[in-house]
């Protein structure tokens, strides 16, 4: 997986939408994520320097002064809306898998310059198709692989839209939520 982009998210107050891209492929893994990891992200991929190290810096700075290096970082599951991840940490003798959270691991993959993975059936659950012209992304239904934002938001008012919205937020249902979310948006244009 590599990152695509980074985005406000419109749906929570504070929080970012990380979207992944499989590479090679044809899906994208939208995680939401907090304020402090999206910055911590964002400054690393615009190779910008912070005036104090930031946490995952700090981490960075530790790890390569003990010999630690990250080789890869897992997204291993998706439970009720939530993603997990670890990092795999060598040191020359031992490899090492530490749970944690997978903005937390992706702050560091891009420090470490190492890849990023996940599972297939992850990417089954909560990913989203690209369109095949490559500008958009529809979802795709976990029963039946049809589109499920491909028509099927635009029936409903913006009414029922922003209830449904405020119903999925209630429920953690995040990626039904940006759903919803990109089609309010893309009304509004």
């Amino acid at each position: 997986m590599s990152i695509y982009g980074l985005q406000y998210s419109q749906t929570q107050t504070g929080a970012y939408a990380l979207v992944l891209e499989q590479e090679g492929g044809t899906r994208r893994l939208p995680i939401i994520i907090g304020s402090s990891e999206a910055q911590a992200i964002a400054i690393e991929l615009e190779n910008m320097a912070p005036t104090r190290p930031l946490t995952h810096d700090l981490f960075r700075t530790f790890a390569q002064q003990f010999n630690i290096d990250i080789q890869e970082v897992i997204i291993y599951n998706f439970v009720d809306g939530v993603f997990y991840g670890k990092i795999v940490c060598n040191d020359g003798k031992n490899e090492v898998e530490i749970d944690c959270r997978p903005s937390d691991a992706i702050a560091l993959a891009v420090r470490f310059k190492c890849p990023i993975y996940t599972h297939e059936f992850i990417l089954n659950a909560a990913a989203f198709e690209k369109e095949a012209d490559g500008t958009g992304i529809r979802a795709i239904s976990i029963e039946d692989d049809t589109p499920v934002n491909q028509g099927g938001f635009t029936q409903f008012t913006e009414q029922e839209l922003e209830e449904s919205l405020h119903a999925a937020l209630a429920n953690e249902d995040y990626e039904e939520a940006t759903l919803i979310r990109d089609e309010l948006n893309r009304r509004k244009k």
